[in-house]
C-alpha cells in the first residue's frame, strides 16, 4: 500500500465575514496599517477585500455574498475568531484607537506573567486582540 501524498499548502488567509466591506477594510487600513491588494469587483460596491500586514493577508467578504455565490450560510452567531495584532507599546495603541471611537473590549493588563494586552472590535464586532511581551526586566 502506498501513502498518499500530504498535499502541499501555501499563502494562507484568514478572511472576516462582516456586513459592510468596504466600512470593514477602511476601518483595518487606517486604523492597523493594512494595505488593499486586492477587491471584487474593482467599480462599485465590494463583496470581497483583501488586506496585508506583514506576512497576513485578511480577507472581508460579505455575508450575503458567501451565501449567494457560494451556497454557505455564516454569521448571525457570537464571534469564533480574532485578530492578533503584536505590538510594542499596548497602552498607547488602545489609547489611540479607542480615542477614535474603536469600541473597547478589554482595557490594557497583565497576563501569564509575561504579555500585555488589550480588545478591541471592529466594525462588526470581531475582536482584536492587541498584544506585547514584556520587558522581562521588570
Amino acid at each position: 500500500m502506498h501513502a498518499q501524498p500530504r498535499p502541499q499548502f501555501r499563502e494562507p488567509q484568514v478572511n472576516l465575514y462582516v456586513t459592510d466591506v468596504e466600512r470593514a477594510a477602511r476601518f483595518y487600513t487606517a486604523s492597523f496599517g493594512f494595505v488593499e491588494t486586492f477587491r471584487t469587483p474593482k467599480q462599485g460596491l465590494p463583496i470581497h477585500v483583501e488586506l496585508k500586514l506583514d506576512g497576513l493577508l485578511l480577507g472581508m467578504a460579505s455575508v450575503e455574498s458567501v451565501a449567494e455565490v457560494h451556497g454557505i450560510r455564516v454569521g448571525g452567531g457570537p464571534p469564533r475568531a480574532e485578530v492578533v495584532l503584536w505590538t510594542d507599546d499596548v497602552d498607547a495603541a488602545f489609547a489611540r484607537l479607542t480615542a477614535v471611537g474603536v469600541p473597547a473590549l478589554r482595557a490594557p493588563y497583565n497576563f501569564i506573567g509575561k504579555l500585555r494586552a488589550a480588545w478591541v472590535a471592529d466594525p462588526d464586532g470581531n475582536p482584536i486582540q492587541l498584544v506585547m511581551q514584556l520587558d522581562p526586566s521588570t
